[in-house]
C-alpha cells in the first residue's frame, strides 16, 4: 500500500517533479537516478527518499562556535553515522546548522525553528546542541527559547561541558537528554527512539565508546565553502594516555588510533577536492611514531607532486618525544608548511608533579632547539599561569628559558578548571579559588593573589597584541631588555604591559597605530632608549605589518600613502597562507582550553 500510495502521490504532480527534476538533475544523480527520469519505474525506496527530499528536516544538529572559520568536526561525526547507527531515513531528515557567538539568540531560534517547519500533530522534531566551555551561556539562552517558542521540540545535548557535574546546570534542567561522553553512536540511537519509539526512560544517558572502525568518518560533510574559507578539523586518534589534571583527557585510559589506510583516503579525498588547511585535534599527535610517520610522508608527498601549491597543517606534539625517524621527514617540509603546537605549560618540576605531568624538560629544551635551528616548523607553544603551586616568580623563570629558546609564539593561558577534571582535588590544599561562570578561570591560589592574577591577564592579551602578532619583530627585543641586574624578560613586559594598561585602562579594541605610539612612548620616556633608533625600528615593523594609518610619532616619516606599498619589499610577518594566518590569529577564540572530542570537536 504503501508503494501506490507514494507513487500515486507523485504521479499527481508528474509536471512540478518533472521541473524539479530538470533543476535538481545533478543533485537526484546522487540517488542513483539516470537520464530521464520515469516516475513509473522509481522503487519503492527511492520514492519515499524523493518525498523526503522536498521536506524540512526532523533533526538538526547544531552548535555556536566561537568565529565562522571554526568548523565543527563533532557536528559532522554526528551527521556521517546517522544511517549506520540509526537508520537511512533518520540520516536523510537530519541537516545541520553552526552559528557564531556574535549571533543574536532570537535570530538563531528563529533560523532553526524556520528549518523544522511547521511542527506536524504526533511528529517529533529533535535539536542536538554540542555544548562547550565557550558556548554553554549562549547556549543555555537558546534552549531556553526554543522550549518557550515550542514546548514540543526534544532538545538533546552533548559536549565536554555537560558530560560533567550536569545536576547543577540550568542547561541540563532545560533540555530533555544528555549524552555525557562519546555520541557518535549513541546519538543517533537516541534519536530514532525518539521519533519511532520505544521512548527512552533516561534523561542522561552515558555515551557508548564503540571501535573505532565502527564509526563513519565525517570528512565529505566538509562543504566546498568549508574547503575555501574555514579550518578543516581532522584526527588521526582520539583519547590521551598521559594524566595532566587540568585536561579532560586525563580520564581517558589510553588513545585510540583510527585504522591508517582508510583515514588516509579521506584526507587524499580532502585534497583533491581543494583542501589545503588541515588542522589535527589529536591530543598526542607524536605518540606512535609509525603512524606519525606515515601522516608525514602523505603531506610530502602532495608537495612533491604540487610544489607550487599552498598547504598548512598543524599537529598538537608531545615535547620530548622525537625519535631521529621522525625528524627525518619533519626536516624536509618546507617554510610555511608545518605548525607544532607544544605545550609546555610549566618548567617548574614541582608543580609538574603535583598535577600528574610527565615532562622531560632537558630533552624537551633540546627537541624545540632542534626544532627551531634543523626544521621550518613554526612552533607556538604553551605556558599556564596558575598551576597549584606555581608562584608568580617560578612562572616568570619558566617563561624566561621558554622565551630564551626562541619559539615563534608564546601562548600564555590562565588556568581553568574544567568540568570534571582531576585539578579539583587541589582546592584545598593550595586555596584554589575560580569563577563560578564559564570558562571558570583561577581567580585566586594560596601563592597568588587576585590582583595579580587579574594583572596577568592584561599581560597575556598584551603580549599576544605585540608578541605573538608579529607586528613588533623588531622593537620587542627592546622592550623584553633587562634595565637592571635582577629585572627579567618577563618582568620588562610585566612593567610595559602596566604601562599600557595605565594609558588605555582596556586591553581590546587599540589600533594598531595606538600601539606603535604606546610602544614609542614606553621605550623613548620610561626606558630611556634613543628616539630615533626607536623610530626606526618602529618604522620597520609597522611597515611589514601592512597597516594602513600614521601613528603619531611616525608623522615625519615618509609612509607610503594609505599605508604598505605592495611595490615596496615587505617583511614577512608569517609564510603561511591567509587562512592559516586567520587561524593562529583566531584559535585561541574556542578558548584556551583542551577537551574531549565527544558530542562536538575537541578544539583550542
Amino acid at each position: 500500500m504503501l508503494k501506490e500510495f507514494v507513487l500515486l502521490e507523485l504521479k499527481k504532480t508528474q509536471k512540478v517533479v518533472d521541473a524539479i527534476c530538470a533543476y535538481f538533475g545533478m543533485a537526484l544523480s546522487r540517488w542513483g537516478f539516470k537520464g530521464v527520469f520515469n516516475l513509473t519505474s522509481i522503487s519503492t525506496d527511492n520514492a519515499v527518499m524523493l518525498n523526503s527530499a522536498f521536506m524540512p528536516p526532523s533533526i538538526i544538529l547544531c552548535t555556536i562556535n566561537a568565529k565562522y572559520i571554526h568548523a565543527s568536526l563533532g557536528l559532522r561525526y554526528l551527521l556521517a553515522n546517522m544511517s549506520r547507527h540509526g537508520s537511512e531515513q533518520l540520516s536523510r531528515r537530519t541537516s545541520l546548522m553552526e552559528f557564531t557567538l556574535s549571533r543574536q539568540t532570537k535570530d538563531m531560534a528563529k533560523e532553526l525553528l524556520a528549518a523544522l517547519g511547521v511542527q506536524q500533530t504526533h511528529s517529533t522534531q529533535v535539536i542536538g546542541f554540542g555544548v562547550y566551555i565557550w558556548n554553554v551561556t549562549q547556549t543555555t539562552e537558546l534552549v531556553r527559547l526554543l522550549k518557550a517558542l515550542r514546548p514540543g521540540l526534544k532538545v538533546v545535548l552533548g559536549g565536554p561541558e555537560v558530560s560533567h557535574e550536569c545536576d547543577d546546570q540550568e542547561i541540563v534542567r532545560l533540555a530533555d537528554h544528555v549524552i555525557t561522553g562519546w555520541g557518535d553512536v549513541s546519538f543517533p540511537k537516541l534519536c530514532k527512539a525518539l521519533i519511532h519509539g520505544p521512548k527512552p526512560l533516561m534523561k542522561i544517558i552515558q555515551g557508548e565508546q564503540p571501535a573505532l572502525d565502527q564509526i563513519e568518518l565525517p570528512y565529505q560533510h566538509y562543504t566546498d565553502d568549508d574547503l575555501a574559507h574555514r579550518v578543516l578539523y581532522v584526527e588521526a586518534s582520539r583519547g590521551c594516555p598521559f594524566k595532566c589534571e587540568f585536561c579532560l583527557s586525563s580520564l581517558d585510559k589510553t588513545a585510540w588510533a583510527f585504522e591508517l589506510e582508510p583515514f588516509l583516503h579521506e584526507i587524499s579525498a580532502l585534497y583533491k577536492r581543494g583542501a589545503r588547511n588541515f588542522k589535527f585535534v589529536d591530543r598526542t599527535f607524536n605518540l606512535k611514531i609509525d603512524a606519525s610517520i606515515q601522516i608525514l610522508q602523505f603531506f610530502l608527498d602532495r608537495l612533491a607532486e604540487n610544489p607550487s601549491e599552498t598547504l598548512f597543517v598543524h599537529f598538537e606534539v608531545i615535547p620530548d618525544h622525537l625519535p631521529d625517524r621522525l625528524k627525518q621527514l619533519i626536516a624536509q617540509f618546507p617554510a610555511g608548511v608545518l605548525q607544532f603546537e607544544v605545550g609546555i605549560q610549566s618548567f617548574n618540576e614541582d608543580v609538574q608533579k603535583l598535577i600528574s605531568r610527565r615532562q622531560d624538560n632537558d630533552q624537551t629544551v633540546a627537541n624545540l632547539k632542534w626544532l627551531l635551528t634543523s626544521s621550518n616548523a613554526h612552533l607556538h607553544t604553551d605556558l599556564i599561569f596558575g598551576l597549584p603551586g606555581e608562584t608568580l616568580e617560578s612562572f616568570a623563570e619558566g617563561f624566561d628559558r621558554l622565551l630564551a629558546i626562541g619559539p615563534q609564539e608564546i601562548q600564555l593561558g590562565i588556568l581553568k578548571r574544567l568540568r570534571g577534571t582531576p585539578l579539583a582535588r587541589h582546592t584545598p590544599n593550595f586555596a584554589m579559588v575560580y569563577d563560578l561562570d564559564p570558562p571558570y578561570v583561577v581567580r585566586q591560589t594560596n601563592v597568588l593573589q587576585t590582583k595579580t592574577l587579574e594583572r596577568f591577564t592584561r599581560l597575556a592579551k598584551f603580549w599576544d597584541l605585540v608578541a605573538n602578532s608579529g607586528r613588533f619583530k623588531k622593537t620587542l627585543p627592546l622592550i623584553l631588555e633587562h634595565r637592571a641586574p635582577s629585572c627579567s624578560s618577563f618582568e620588562s613586559f610585566m612593567q610595559f604591559s602596566d604601562a599600557l594598561w595605565s594609558r588605555f585602562g582596556k586591553s581590546f579594541g587599540l589600533s594598531p597605530e595606538e600601539l606603535v605610539d604606546a610602544v614609542f612612548d614606553h621605550l623613548t620616556h620610561t626606558c630611556g632608549f634613543d628616539e630615533k633608533r626607536v623610530r626606526d625600528l618602529l618604522l620597520v615593523d609597522y611597515l611589514a605589518s601592512g597597516a594602513r594609518g600614521r601613528p603619531i610619532c611616525l608623522a615625519k616619516a615618509r609612509l607610503p600613502r594609505r599605508g604598505y606599498d605592495p611595490k615596496q619589499q615587505q617583511v614577512e610577518l608569517s609564510p603561511h597562507s591567509a587562512l592559516a594566518r586567520r587561524e593562529r590569529q583566531d584559535r585561541h577564540g574556542q578558548d584556551h582550553v583542551k577537551v574531549i572530542n565527544q558530542f562536538d570537536v575537541k578544539a583550542i
